[in-house]
């Protein structure tokens, strides 16, 4: 189902900012790129952001406060109207592995708004453990199942693999494709279980289904161990499912994905995010993807800029060298 972002947004789902507000941001965010040095996964810069974060407008902050408490039955944020001045903006890279670390307009906002949801924080072995990083198409690598690519990227969880995964992902539209059809694809569990049979529930909660690393950490070599893709409360569980890399373990199980697959099918909503539209995703809730579209590699492509955010820094301490804001996959 494609979605008009205009009449999408509620009290849950999101806001749109008011000029006043816009440029309210806009001051803060400017103040903080500017400080020296100027790297978004400087520690002293971070820890300035987060502490002008507490400037953000206040209908922006009670907005944000909420969504932490609780992200709604479709477990997505959608803020509209955010000043990342597309006017000015370089253009679009063109190469894999692409990340913002110096402390543009943009990635500022991105890292304030973050901030103020929890903590920012990377993958070493993802795009070099970089706290702002670029979604863009890459030439040579349009079929590719991850950031780099311009097929339909197919629905997973960020990370499904890692015990320790993002709790929420930010995704913020510097530029969106030429022919605006390039779409953000949300689907949530709290739609589709009730599209699910007692018994799929029940199968779905049993470790029956194994998931591999994603092609975006370079190789990785994991050992994955059984798990159930849904987990925790019954009535509301979290889902972990990548249906890329998740296998199931046996005929049963895999009836039971499938109907889960189909489920999200049902339920997923389309955001053509424009510009200064900033979504974010609650990782344990719901799934992401990408419809298709055609690059032209004319520096005016697709851009978005990522970023991950952890409610409870703390469960990843071991695995953070110096208590920075990047982890290994290696305990």
């Amino acid at each position: 189902m494609s979605v008009d972002v205009g009449n999408v947004l509620d009290r849950k789902t999101g806001i749109v900012l008011t000029e006043e507000e816009k440029t309210e941001l806009e001051i803060v965010a400017s103040h903080v790129s500017g400080i020296q040095p100027r790297a978004v996964d400087d520690r002293f810069w971070i820890d300035s952001a987060r502490d002008l974060s507490a400037l953000l407008p206040v209908r922006l902050r009670q907005t944000l406060r909420r969504f932490v408490r609780d992200p709604g039955a479709d477990a997505m944020l959608l803020l509209r109207n955010l000043p990342v001045a597309p006017e000015s903006l370089p253009d679009t890279p063109g190469k894999a592995g692409s990340v913002q670390r110096t402390s543009t307009l943009p990635a500022s906002v991105l890292a304030l708004i973050s901030l103020q949801l929890g903590e920012l924080m990377a993958f070493r072995e993802e795009k070099g453990g970089a706290l702002v990083q670029d979604v863009v198409p890459v030439p040579g690598m349009e079929e590719f199942q991850g950031n780099a690519g311009a097929t339909q990227l197919t629905m997973h969880v960020e990370n499904a693999f890692h015990p320790l995964r993002p709790d929420l992902v930010g995704l913020m539209c510097l530029r969106n494709d030429h022919d605006n059809v390039a779409g953000l694809r949300i689907a949530s569990i709290r739609n589709a279980l009730p599209l699910l049979s007692e018994e799929t529930r029940r199968v779905l909660h049993e470790p029956r289904f194994v998931t591999a690393p994603p092609a975006s950490f370079g190789g990785l070599q994991s050992l994955p161990e059984p798990h159930g893709i849904l987990s925790g409360d019954p009535e509301d569980p979290d889902v972990k499912v990548d249906f890329t890399s998740t296998e199931a373990l046996d005929p049963e199980a895999e009836r039971a994905m499938a109907e889960l697959g189909e489920a999200f099918v049902e339920v997923r909503r389309t955001l053509i995010l424009e510009p200064g539209d900033l979504a974010y995703v609650d990782n344990r809730l719901a799934l992401h993807g990408r419809t298709a579209f055609r690059p032209r590699y004319d520096g005016r492509d697709r851009w978005l800029q990522r970023a991950f955010v952890q409610l409870d820094l703390r469960r990843s301490r071991p695995r953070r060298e110096g208590d920075g804001h990047v982890q290994s996959s290696a305990a």
